[in-house]
């Protein structure tokens, strides 16, 4: 939970006032809808509100000091969100719900964060067409492939697993890896480009065995409680909420079904958003905890690879476990292709 040191400081009846008074401001009151939508960026909110960025910036630092939102520093980018301090939220919550979402202003930002972030989908979608036939060579530029598939593979455990769900599956590998530890391995991606590239590479395995079809990481195409193993792999970098998608695939869970995540851990390569669409620079350990333990699903290990031959484009991977309590996992999960039909 997140609280400003100077908030903290301060008695409840304080707090809300300090909360109160940052809030109460036409500019202000947009950008907490705006946020209420997901983190974004400085310069997306700047050009979300069509104002200039020093001035969004002293709004942003106001609301900050006062609790109401989060400052989260990547790099060169900044990045902010709601808090999720009760108090702070609640407040949040209490004056959005208030607003007229026909109101004027509040359409007019919300048609300009669609189109930020249509332009934004539509560059990672022309980056993964461009990759999707030599997605394994470009993914071997910086990720020891060998050493994640066994990392994850030991975050798992032996199995055997009834139903896989792979989230923003890509060329396969995920499934390739499991494929003899599970019934049947499922898998889903937004890149028609990258679904191609999949079905090629998985061609070998048994039709029964696996399947991947179209589906977003905020809508998985896959029944609530259906999977004894979700994997989300080097996805959460690239999207616009990872929250959002890790609370979605924990719902996928079963009672004492595992969640497994792997992507970087927090690095300063700012390249990687221009040449390989990356949103974030990694992720902490306190963050993908702070997701799971909302999710449902507290994580419940963390292995950490560093590269073999350290570089300046070298990046280290985490693996993190997490786990829906509960047990008695059977057989007979209901699949992809069974909810569709």
């Amino acid at each position: 939970m997140f609280i400003s040191p100077t908030q903290e400081r301060k008695r409840p009846v304080e707090r809300l006032a300090t909360a109160l008074s940052a809030a109460g401001e036409p500019t202000r009151l947009r950008i907490l809808a705006l946020l209420a939508q997901g983190e974004m960026a400085v310069g997306e909110l700047a050009q979300a509100l069509a104002q200039s960025q020093p001035r969004v910036s002293r709004h942003l630092r106001l609301m900050t000091e006062a609790g109401l939102i989060e400052r989260l520093p990547e790099g060169a980018w900044v990045f902010y969100r709601l808090s999720d301090a009760p108090v702070e939220r609640g407040l949040v919550t209490a004056a959005l719900s208030g607003a007229d979402p026909e109101d004027g202003l509040l359409r007019r930002d919300a048609g300009r964060l669609a189109d930020i972030r249509a332009a934004r989908d539509a560059a990672a979608e022309a980056y993964f067409a461009d990759n999707a036939a030599d997605w394994d060579r470009v993914r071997a530029l910086h990720l020891p492939d060998a050493d994640i598939d066994a990392a994850m593979l030991a975050a798992a455990g032996e199995g055997p697993f009834d139903l896989m769900v792979d989230v923003g599956v890509g060329a396969g590998r995920m499934i390739e890896v499991f494929a003899d530890r599970v019934g049947r391995a499922e898998g889903f991606d937004t890149s028609r480009q990258m679904l191609a590239a999949a079905r090629a590479k998985l061609a070998a395995l048994p039709a029964a065995k696996a399947a991947v079809r179209f589906g977003d990481a905020y809508d998985p195409p896959a029944p609530v409680e259906s999977a004894d193993l979700v994997t989300i792999h080097h996805v959460l970098h690239f999207l616009q909420d990872p929250a959002r998608a890790v609370a979605q695939a924990a719902k996928l869970l079963r009672p004492g079904g595992r969640l497994l995540i792997a992507d970087f851990a927090p690095h300063q390569l700012e390249f990687l958003r221009r040449a390989h669409a990356h949103r974030r620079l990694g992720f902490a350990d306190s963050e993908i905890a702070a997701w799971c333990d909302a999710a449902g699903a507290p994580v419940i290990s963390c292995a950490t690879l560093a590269p073999r031959a350290p570089s300046g484009e070298a990046l280290t991977v985490k693996v993190w476990a997490a786990e829906r309590p509960g047990g008695g996992l059977g057989l007979g999960a209901k699949s992809l292709a069974e909810a569709a039909a």
